[in-house]
């Protein structure tokens, strides 16, 4: 098992993407973000941007994307439908064939608590939109990302309610929508965890993260009432929880787990406030710190094979 342990990285919870980018020299680098017009995935683009990379969104609305980003330089943006895998074929097709060359890849964008939807061949919405989209959308472009590069998926502390549903992975026999998200977002650390395990030989490495409570679109699902009853906001719609971050902060985690120098030779670790954190039987606090068996090396391959064997897409198959 990786060592979950912080490095003191001089960095905090409220640190911006921004911030993280000081001192760090990315111009003439390339990254790739799905989602990156909207919410945290906006500002990590604005970030990236401002600091010199060449940023390629890929965006589901290529129309509001335009519109979002349009003040920014440096942007290109590619059409993508995480939960329509002829969508993550066809722009891996377009990549390849274009020889982009990819320095960072954000697997940004998901879906939460959403209404039970089924897509594809009957593939449960929220598990196929933020694992199944993005397992097969890094082993399409391996082969475009670079020698030194690194993957970023964007977890989240609600990991803990859930891990890897074996005997009911798309909830066949009764829905759950937060314990759907949950499970798919386990899914992103332990994708991670294997995808690092292939990648160090070519010296591309995997993280894990979660980015902190933050208002932005992925709530879109919820009710006000709903909130209220999380203690989020009151029924007005106005915050009211102090522990939920700006956008531009909750963003900061992904960034630095994309360029931070800090974390060279590492990697199959989960972050949290711009840091590696603990396991969270370390913390006394609910939802701090990674669980085991989200970072459990057999459930890792259990899941890898499993997507592999859904999708009939693996860039590893002799391993």
């Amino acid at each position: 098992m990786r060592v979950q342990k912080p490095i003191n990285s001089g960095f905090s919870g409220s640190s911006t993407a921004s911030d993280v980018l000081k001192g760090i020299d990315i111009k003439g680098k390339t990254a790739f973000i799905t989602g990156g017009h909207s919410g945290l995935g906006y500002e990590a683009t604005k970030a990236l941007s401002a600091a010199g990379a060449h940023v390629v969104v890929g965006v589901r609305d290529m129309g509001n994307a335009s519109n979002a980003l349009s003040e920014l330089t440096n942007i290109t943006l590619l059409p993508l439908d995480l939960s329509d895998i002829n969508s993550v074929r066809a722009l891996a097709v377009y990549i390849n064939a274009n020889r982009y060359v990819f320095d960072y890849v954000i697997c940004n964008a998901g879906i939460m608590a959403s209404p039970e939807k089924r897509v594809g061949p009957g593939w449960e919405s929220q598990f196929a939109t933020n694992h199944i989209g993005h397992y097969v959308l890094v082993n399409l472009i391996w082969n475009n990302i670079r020698s030194g590069g690194r993957v970023v998926c964007v977890s989240s502390a609600g990991h803990h309610n859930s891990p890897i549903r074996w005997d009911d992975i798309q909830f066949t026999r009764g829905y759950d929508k937060w314990a759907a998200y949950a499970q798919s977002k386990t899914a992103n650390v332990l994708f991670a965890l294997q995808l690092d395990t292939y990648g160090k030989n070519k010296n591309i490495r995997a993280f894990s993260l979660h980015p902190g409570k933050i208002f932005t679109p992925l709530q879109r699902h919820l009710s006000y009432e709903e909130m209220a009853n999380e203690g989020w906001m009151d029924r007005d719609g106005n915050p009211i929880d102090p522990t939920f971050k700006s956008p531009a902060q909750g963003a900061a985690t992904e960034v630095w787990a994309a360029t931070n120098p800090a974390l060279n030779g590492q990697g199959g670790l989960y972050c949290e406030d711009c840091d590696i954190t603990g396991l969270a039987s370390d913390y006394e606090g609910a939802f701090v710190g990674v669980c085991e068996y989200a970072i459990d090396p057999s459930e890792a391959l259990r899941l890898w094979n499993f997507t592999a064997n859904l999708t009939g897409v693996n860039a590893f198959p002799s391993k």
